[in-house]
């Protein structure tokens, strides 16, 4: 970590989601901005939250790329969570993407944090919806 940023490499078999929540807890970062991610994943779970704040998710289990990667860090209860979105690209050049529920790296991921120290973001639940939403402390 330099200055206000970050790069991030993980390794095979590193779920995305639980890695930036582990990073971020060791480096007791609370807030962030995921501006970059790129490489090759597997075990994909991402979709959308509808009309009704429900959460509809689509598993992908094949691997492929990792075309972008963005989001935030944020408190939620006094732990680090993730809100990420992703683009992806099978392997016959299909593209997908959606709100991340998890994934796993296939082969490396290199994601870029801004780190937010001057901007405390908390997360809360939003009445009504599964979406816990971000607030500013």
């Amino acid at each position: 970590m330099t200055g206000g940023d970050a790069m991030i490499r993980l390794d095979p078999g590193e779920e995305i989601h639980a890695s930036l929540k582990a990073w971020a807890k060791e480096n007791d970062v609370k807030a962030a901005a995921i501006t970059s991610g790129i490489g090759r994943i597997r075990d994909t779970s991402a979709g959308f939250l509808d009309g009704e704040g429900v959460y509809r998710a689509i598993d992908r289990a094949e691997p492929m790329e990792l075309l972008t990667l963005m989001g935030n860090l944020a408190l939620h209860e006094g732990e680090p969570f993730t809100h990420l979105h992703i683009t992806g690209m099978t392997d016959d050049h299909t593209v997908v993407g959606g709100h991340l529920f998890s994934t796993v790296v296939h082969i490396t991921a290199e994601i870029h944090l801004r780190i937010l120290e001057s901007m405390p973001m908390i997360r809360c639940p939003l009445e009504g919806s599964e979406f816990i939403r971000l607030e500013f402390d």
